[in-house]
């Protein structure tokens, strides 16, 4: 098959992954309060970068039963690393405090399942796509919400992570200040609360919904697709304007891509 399906321990990572958050660190190089200088590279470019990751999202970031930060973006990284001659270290922060860590320097780059949007490139740079997803609806099993229309008329409240396009959907839907909007600051929460019953839907990334329905049947769940579901694509965000360490990265991944290292880790390749 080619695909290595990383073991999902979503409700351990889900707990470690909350309490890594705000600073924690995984990888090569000291931790520290910005990005890495440490010893730059023939002619100037620097030797690691530290990258940050909201490692609450299995399968692409999470921390697993050892407390390590793992998950598709991460290998992807690594080998990008790799191929591009620079060491990785990966520092775990929470999804919001993402974006203002690659802002502010505070990390060179991000990898964290973040879709590419037009929004998102007035503020940051992005690398070339690496992934391809698109939104999926997760409900009880026994729900009667079959559609959107159903998340309308027969949901008290649905569920989404805090600023992705999961959020951004159900605004469009429901309208972006709907009272039956909840906002999580991670998927896993989201869903553990849908599980509780407090709410009756969660709208996610459709890698994290599959294996998460896959690798929980006890918990007695479905999803469902929608043609208004349009393909997003992943890719790995740095500080606007720092074309040193985005060209670095789009070199190394325009290798991976060549020698099968996106399909390997994904999948598939990039459509």
């Amino acid at each position: 098959m080619g695909r290595r399906l990383l073991p999902l321990f979503f409700l351990v990572a889900f707990g470690a992954g909350l309490a890594a958050c705000g600073g924690g660190s995984q990888g090569g190089g000291a931790a520290g309060g910005g990005a890495s200088s440490e010893g730059p590279a023939a002619g100037g470019e620097k030797t690691i970068l530290v990258v940050g990751s909201d490692a609450a999202y299995a399968p692409f970031e999470y921390v697993n039963e050892k407390g390590e930060i793992v998950g598709w973006d991460i290998d992807l990284i690594h080998k990008l690393g790799e191929l591009g001659g620079f060491q990785v270290e990966i520092r775990n922060l929470p999804w919001d405090s993402l974006f203002q860590e690659v802002k502010n320097g505070g990390v060179d780059a991000a990898i964290s399942a973040i879709t590419i949007t037009d929004d998102r490139k007035l503020t940051y740079d992005f690398s070339d796509p690496y992934y391809v997803a698109h939104q999926l609806v997760l409900v009880p099993e026994d729900s009667p919400i079959q559609t959107l229309e159903d998340l309308k008329t027969k949901a008290r409240y649905v569920g989404v992570q805090n600023a992705t396009t999961g959020h951004i959907v159900a605004q469009n839907l429901l309208g972006k200040t709907s009272p039956k909007i909840k906002a999580y600051e991670s998927t896993p929460l989201a869903i553990q609360d849908m599980l509780g019953g407090n709410t009756d839907a969660v709208i996610a990334d459709n890698a994290v919904v599959i294996e998460y329905v896959k690798n929980n049947p006890k918990a007695k769940l479905r999803y469902f697709d929608d043609p208004s579901f349009e393909k997003e694509y992943y890719g790995i965000m740095v500080k606007k304007g720092n074309a040193e360490v985005l060209d670095r990265i789009n070199a190394a991944l325009k290798k991976a891509k060549e020698e099968g290292v996106i399909r390997e880790i994904f999948g598939a390749d990039v459509e």
